[in-house]
């Protein structure tokens, strides 16, 4: 509510007060929480674009049964909420190993990390899969029937036809997909890791100064959801296929008009 932060006793000095630890201030936990957030962000992004593409090619395939295959990862991992996920991979995964496995990894540090990459980085990977498959079968017949007709085989054209236009058409909702990772690496925190949210939560019940801690961790999401829009701006104009949005501007107008506006 506006009037309680306006009688809020706010002490910006708080943040560089020294943490309980005595070595780091409350600021430098804070800037601790995001390397770890960007760490989080950055491993699960990779790994899903590496399975993304996979499946998505999987689900374009004429073989049914790796379409069906890849259709049903998709389904499984879009649909299931993504914190269920990371407590399936944390508490129930583990249980499913031998002995000796289960007991090494749940004793393992970096334990929560690691579940916490693999289940954010298969979660978006089945949302990276449906771009790139609506991108392939965007392209016309035209193209693939082309290919095949100048000897190259399936797999030759789409690795060397089909997906480098893919890819290129989908870098600006990868780069919305890039931001979401960013922001549901926060999820994190339920089973352990200590990213940004995390220690903006540690941070405000040691001190009890929520507005200065929270509005500082909004700042650094912020800051690194812009330099994420920044760099993938720059990638996009570095792939942007030649006369392809003015073309389709121009056949079209309505359309660009509302994305404009939008």
């Amino acid at each position: 509510m506006w009037w309680v932060a306006m009688s809020y006793n706010w002490d910006w000095g708080v943040l560089f007060e020294l943490a309980p630890d005595g070595t780091h201030t409350y600021m430098a936990v804070l800037l601790h929480g995001a390397l770890w957030t960007a760490a989080v962000a950055l491993s699960s992004y990779g790994i899903a674009l590496v399975l993304g593409a996979i499946v998505g090619v999987l689900r374009t395939a004429e073989n049914r049964i790796l379409s069906i295959g890849a259709a049903t990862y998709v389904e499984l991992f879009r649909n299931i909420p993504l914190i269920v996920q990371m407590f399936l991979w944390y508490f129930v995964f583990p249980e499913f190993l031998p002995s000796k496995a289960s007991t090494w990894v749940k004793q393992l540090s970096l334990a929560p990390f690691i579940m916490a990459v693999a289940a954010l980085g298969l979660y978006t990977s089945a949302r990276i899969a449906e771009l790139l498959r609506s991108a392939i079968q965007s392209r016309p017949p035209g193209q693939i029937n082309a290919a095949l007709a100048l000897g190259l085989t399936r797999g030759q054209a789409y690795r060397l036809v089909l997906l480098p236009v893919a890819f290129r058409l989908v870098v600006p909702p990868l780069t919305s997909e890039f931001i979401g990772v960013i922001k549901n690496s926060a999820i994190a925190l339920t089973i352990g890791v200590v990213e940004l949210t995390a220690s903006s939560r540690l941070i405000q019940e040691l001190t009890f100064h929520i507005f200065e801690v929270f509005t500082v961790a909004s700042l650094i999401y912020l800051a690194m959801n812009f330099t994420v829009v920044k760099i993938m701006g720059t990638i996009e104009q570095a792939c942007q296929i030649p006369g392809m949005i003015k073309r389709q501007g121009a056949a079209n107008p309505t359309r660009k008009a509302n994305v404009l506006r939008v």
